[in-house]
């Protein structure tokens, strides 16, 4: 089959400050360790008789059992959290690793008990006397958000059996469907032809070729992608089905009214302010259309592709980034900003913690995961483009936002999707604005188109996945479906979002996107973490000193307030779409500034 050439300019992360290696007995020990805390754990949980409480009074033999278990699933939440993501390091990045998948499937099963005792711990609290509890403990104030939370969860629970057992199927149903799409597409090749080359690349190398200059070598790249797609369809609608399946029972048996309220509770927010959020997206679409014309225009097409939204304007002059130069951009600009933001990229750089190199076996994409407290490893898939520069500054923002939340419990800092992309984006945004100034004007073509594609998937793009979403939730209830009836799903949905100014469209972005096989709903969180950061980050340019006053600390509680407290500490309103207009309208002035640069006419 050949094998893809490596780039030896680019970074793979150390693993060894965590542990020398899956094999070493340092993280045998650790493993091991968890397990048997696990189990020690669930004899602390029945000696305290943590579960669904009759009578939810407080007195003092209450407190101290309530602060004692506590403080021991925080300490074993902390350890779990290092050694899954140690673990899905080595998963996400070679799919051949079968120490990695044995492993991470050993500690999926443990989990399952540790869910179990997770859900009779919320049960325990959140039917307890919440007000009577925090007066009478500090622990239970420091976890306050968690405890109001836990009282909405108890009423969404099943019974205990029912709990115990929809945990312990999720390794062999949902999670085990999920791994099956990870792997399967971590694993993807195809050969193509370019420029008269054979090449032999894996998915995330193909799918980077939707950013050529040359049309026809983006038109080869993306039909070859269907083809392989088309070549194993039969086993990823099999995952589609098999997670949206389980998702849906679980769901309709814990008394949530629909598929989506149970993701509004996840993700913070009410459902107030997603349709506010939606509405001002809608309202943008024919913003967006404009800019499509526009870019059709600027390559001289009467009507894009979709092999041509990820196609370069101002190529001429579009600067190619090596490793060190990403770096050093990135160092610059955000000692701009603050000496502690460039000291931390700073070490994230040094001590390694970033794979950048694309090879087959790993996965498409990128993530940053908390590892230890403050401490964060980057996977990406490093091209040299300017929008690689960017990704690398957004996931370093993910990183920053761990760093933030490194003094707070487990309980404290599980930051919902919504509000996990503040940092990131304000990083990414950062960024754009150093490369902005100063360029020339095919550099600012360049860099406001790439910026536009960015807004372009998150905004429409993702609408189009959420309208697809709800269309297999609601025809999941009934039975299967097939892989054509899920591509003849996605397409109306990129239809109904990007009108008739693409064509052909991407049948098969079911199969791409992991999200799909995750937690339900997951991608309007983007939508929400983009406007919101656009919108923080005008704030930042109001008054930056005022901001700087209060940024760390407003990251450091995005597991402790629902998102529209917070919006509210800054002065916004997330459940009114003006909000979101105003975010929305940076991007429309960035769609006129393109329009006006390359000269074409308004409108037409």
């Amino acid at each position: 089959m050949g094998s893809q050439v490596a780039d030896a300019s680019l970074p793979r992360w150390d693993m060894t400050a965590i542990f020398p290696s899956l094999e070493s007995a340092e993280f045998v020990q650790a493993f091991d360790g968890v397990v048997r805390e696990i189990g020690a754990l669930a004899d602390l949980f029945d000696r305290h008789h943590v579960r669904r409480r009759d009578d939810g009074g407080v007195d003092a033999s209450f407190v101290a059992a309530y602060e004692e278990v506590t403080c021991a699933l925080n300490g074993l939440l902390e350890r779990v959290d290092t050694l899954g993501a140690y673990i899905g390091c080595f998963t996400t990045t070679d799919a051949q690793n079968e120490e990695a998948q044995r492993r991470e499937s050993l500690l999926n099963a443990h989990m399952v008990l540790l869910d179990r005792l997770h859900t009779r711990y919320v049960a325990w609290v959140g039917s307890t006397d919440v007000a009577a509890l925090q007066a009478a403990s500090e622990v239970a104030r420091d976890h306050g958000y968690f405890l109001r939370r836990a009282q909405v969860q108890v009423r969404h629970q099943m019974s205990e059996a029912e709990e115990d057992l929809a945990a312990e199927l999720r390794p062999c149903s949902i999670i085990g469907w999920s791994r099956l799409h990870g792997n399967l597409t971590a694993l993807l090749s195809a050969r193509i032809r370019v420029r008269g080359e054979e090449k032999v690349l894996p998915m995330s190398a193909l799918r980077a070729l939707s950013t050529d200059p040359d049309r026809e070598v983006r038109r080869a790249a993306f039909e070859t992608e269907l083809q392989v797609w088309r070549a194993h369809e039969v086993p990823l609608a099999a995952a589609l089905n098999g997670v949206k399946g389980f998702q849906s029972v679980v769901r309709r048996k814990r008394g949530w009214r629909d598929d989506v309220e149970p993701t509004l509770f996840s993700n913070s927010i009410d459902r107030a302010t997603l349709e506010a959020m939606q509405g001002a997206c809608v309202a943008s679409f024919p913003d967006f259309r404009r800019y499509l014309r526009v870019k059709a225009r600027a390559l001289g097409l009467e009507r894009l592709a979709w092999y041509d939204l990820s196609a370069p304007l101002g190529v001429a002059e579009q600067r190619r980034y090596t490793w060190g130069e990403a770096e050093a951009f990135i160092l610059e600009h955000f000692g701009r900003y603050s000496s502690r933001l460039a000291d931390f990229a700073a070490r994230a750089f040094r001590e390694r913690w970033i794979d950048a190199e694309p090879r087959i076996g790993k996965e498409g994409g990128a993530y940053c995961t908390g590892i230890r407290p403050g401490e964060s490893r980057i996977m990406m898939n490093f091209d040299h483009a300017f929008l690689d520069v960017s990704t690398l500054a957004h996931e370093l923002g993910h990183a920053y936002h761990n760093l933030n939340l490194k003094d707070r419990t487990p309980l404290q800092r599980m930051t919902p999707s919504t509000l996990a992309e503040t940092a990131s984006i304000f990083c990414e945004t950062l960024i754009f604005d150093a490369a902005m100034q100063g360029a020339s004007q095919a550099e600012q073509i360049a860099l406001l188109d790439s910026a536009l594609e960015r807004d372009l998937m998150v905004v429409v793009d993702i609408h189009s996945r959420f309208l697809f979403e709800q269309a297999v939730f609601a025809r999941r209830q009934e039975r299967d479906l097939t892989p054509g009836e899920f591509c003849d799903l996605m397409t109306q949905a990129q239809r109904a979002t990007y009108g008739t100014e693409v064509d052909p469209l991407h049948p098969y972005m079911w199969a791409v996107k992991g999200h799909y096989y995750g937690p339900t709903f997951y991608n309007y969180p983007y939508t929400f973490g983009l406007l919101f950061g656009l919108g923080i980050y005008a704030l930042y340019r109001q008054d930056p000193q005022a901001f700087r006053d209060n940024y760390d600390a407003f990251l450091g509680s995005t597991g402790m307030a629902d998102a529209r407290e917070l919006g509210a500490r800054f002065g916004v309103d997330v459940t009114q779409e003006a909000f979101w207009q105003g975010s929305l309208d940076v991007i429309r002035a960035q769609i006129d500034a393109l329009e006006q640069l390359i000269g074409a006419g308004a409108g037409a």
